[in-house]
């Protein structure tokens, strides 16, 4: 009897541990996904990959909105093991995300970070200050949104292994 307790608290614990392990992306829209490789490659030659679907991470640096359509201006991020953009100031570089739905600007607003998954759809030339620099555009078929971390004291950890702590 003891230990069918034992075996039902280890069921119920696992659950609740996958659980708050959740990806940002939905499984069925992560299984789209065509091309996992570095972002670097996609924003050096945006045209070679049209037509592949893609997960990337960043920030939002701008937001431009209509009542039919949004455009967001992003800054790619290295994502983590649950796909949250890791905010570090670490970037390959820049990419637009292109929805036919309104994006709030209150809500997809600068400095959000955001996990997307979109079909690449060419590319567009805009200027950064003195120079033209190439965006790579994505049609968004999912969009995650990410609060801001709480870093607040105290922590709990459940794990095996070495790890740190600040």
């Amino acid at each position: 009897m003891e230990l069918k307790r034992v075996v039902n608290f280890i069921g119920i614990w696992l659950l609740l541990l996958s659980l708050g392990c959740a990806a940002g992306i939905s499984h069925q829209v992560r299984s789209q996904v065509t091309y996992a490789g570095p972002f670097s490659d996609v924003q050096k030659v945006p045209d070679k990959y049209i037509g592949e679907i893609v997960m990337f991470g960043g920030k939002i640096l701008n937001n431009q909105s209509s009542p039919a359509s949004s455009e967001l201006i992003v800054l790619q991020l290295r994502t983590d093991s649950q796909d949250r953009p890791k905010d570090d100031d670490q970037s390959e570089g820049r990419y637009l995300i292109q929805s036919d739905q309104f994006l709030d600007p209150a809500i997809y607003k600068k400095g959000v970070l955001l996990t997307v998954v979109g079909k690449l759809s060419g590319s567009e030339a805009r200027a950064i200050g003195e120079f033209d620099y190439v965006y790579p555009k994505l049609k968004a078929i999912e969009i995650k949104l990410w609060p801001k971390a709480n870093h607040n004291y105290p922590r709990f950890h459940i794990g095996i292994g070495v790890g740190k702590t600040f």
